[in-house]
């Protein structure tokens, strides 16, 4: 069968992939510490899904507006007023089928072919492949573990020639938890202040941050570039709403407007009785929020802590999100059962195998010498999953 030449170019979310190996391990009676799943394990606040009971008893079960109820835009337009002093309004918003899709929406909207895309390497494996199904071209700009996974002002100046269409920025990022201070981000919106592409800001770790952090993105710092600004961002992460799949994107009205046509010709609206989980989650009271990122940092500190301990192995500590990404350079090359481990996916099917812990290998993130463990596991699991790591890269060749 002749398949269509963009499919040459797409890998399948391996991120995905792998969760759903070590939930069929699992289900096959295998004791596994799964680290690759990027979602919370705490389940979703009860008000919230009450919100969503509400909702279906009230017969909320129809087609809704294609760009998202009403209510739901207006809140996360208010949002953005009453946190950040970002002013849009309800038609500056769009909500779709998570924040993946709301960011699929704008590439298939405002990239033509050939059009270049700068993504900051590591990366959350989508961006790039969102670029090729759009006719895009990714444009990858390498950051290292030394310069805290941030890129500099000259290395962004350095690489926005006139083919780049736009620029994406993930703070916290996935996969490294690396996030941009006030500082950071005032310089490079000065840099791109000089320069005409659109500007993605992904904000869907905003509020998982850690040590008195303070989130800011290019557009809180720089209002000068609000109608060249595209923010996206979700429930999934900081409700632990991730199967709900509600997020949007706010933004220049046309370019918004034209995503909303791209989502009518796809998925339509998103789900009605999600829609008013989603503004019950945005409204109402954040307490549950707290407690989640408290206990995340909890297990951060112990993550980190423990795996910088294992010969072999340097750990980021991160800022925010809920991953580390080791690197794991020196450990390549060596032997394992006989079998020379050649790659970060190598070693990741050698933990998988010899360890039972799942981990995503650093290759579809833009690195050949990480891998990305989740923390968004039990404690006791985090610890577990350390121990199995530190005693299988004891038992290296």
């Amino acid at each position: 069968m002749k398949l269509s030449e963009r499919t040459k170019f797409i890998k399948p979310a391996v991120t995905l992939a792998i969760a759903a190996k070590a939930q069929k391990l699992r289900s096959q009676g295998v004791d596994l510490i799964n680290f690759s799943a990027g979602e919370p394990d705490f389940d979703t606040p009860e008000r919230i899904k009450q919100a969503a009971i509400g909702a279906l008893k009230k017969g909320m079960t129809k087609y809704t507006e294609v760009r998202g109820i009403e209510p739901l835009r207006e809140a996360i337009a208010e949002k953005y007023r009453r946190e950040y002093n970002v002013h849009y309004d309800k038609d500056d918003v769009l909500v779709s089928c998570g924040a993946k899709h709301a960011l699929y929406n704008v590439f298939q909207a405002m990239l033509d072919p050939g059009d270049e895309i700068l993504i900051p390497a590591p990366y959350w494996v989508s961006y790039s492949d969102m670029a090729y199904l759009a006719g895009g071209v990714p444009k990858i700009l390498p950051t290292t573990e030394e310069t805290g996974f941030r890129i500099t002002p000259q290395e962004l100046h350095k690489a926005l020639t006139p083919r780049v269409r736009a620029f994406v920025l993930n703070s916290p990022c996935n996969p490294t938890g690396a996030a941009y201070s006030g500082a950071d981000l005032k310089a490079l919106g000065s840099v791109l202040e000089g320069h005409d592409c659109l500007i993605f800001s992904d904000d869907i770790y905003e509020k998982i941050i850690y040590d008195g952090f303070r989130f800011e993105n290019l557009l809180t710092v720089n209002p000068k570039l609000r109608d060249r600004t595209v923010i996206f961002n979700g429930v999934s992460k900081t409700y632990a709403m991730t199967g709900w799949r509600i997020g949007y994107a706010l933004g220049p009205a046309p370019l918004i407007s034209a995503a909303g046509k791209i989502q009518s010709q796809s998925t339509s609206n998103p789900t009605s009785i999600a829609q008013a989980a989603a503004l019950e989650a945005i409204r109402g009271p954040q307490d549950e929020v707290e407690t989640m990122v408290a206990e995340f940092q909890r297990r951060r500190d112990v993550i980190v802590e423990r795996l910088g301990s294992i010969p072999g192995l340097t750990c980021f500590n991160p800022q925010g999100a809920f991953y580390v990404f080791p690197n794991i350079l020196r450990l390549l090359g060596k032997k394992a059962n006989g079998k020379k481990l050649a790659s970060a996916c190598d070693f990741a099917d050698y933990l998988l195998e010899e360890a039972r812990v799942a981990g995503v290998p650093g290759e579809d993130f833009g690195s050949k010498e990480n891998i990305r463990f989740s923390y968004a596991a039990s404690l006791e699991d985090v610890e577990k999953g350390c121990q199995r790591i530190e005693t299988a890269i004891k038992k290296l060749g």
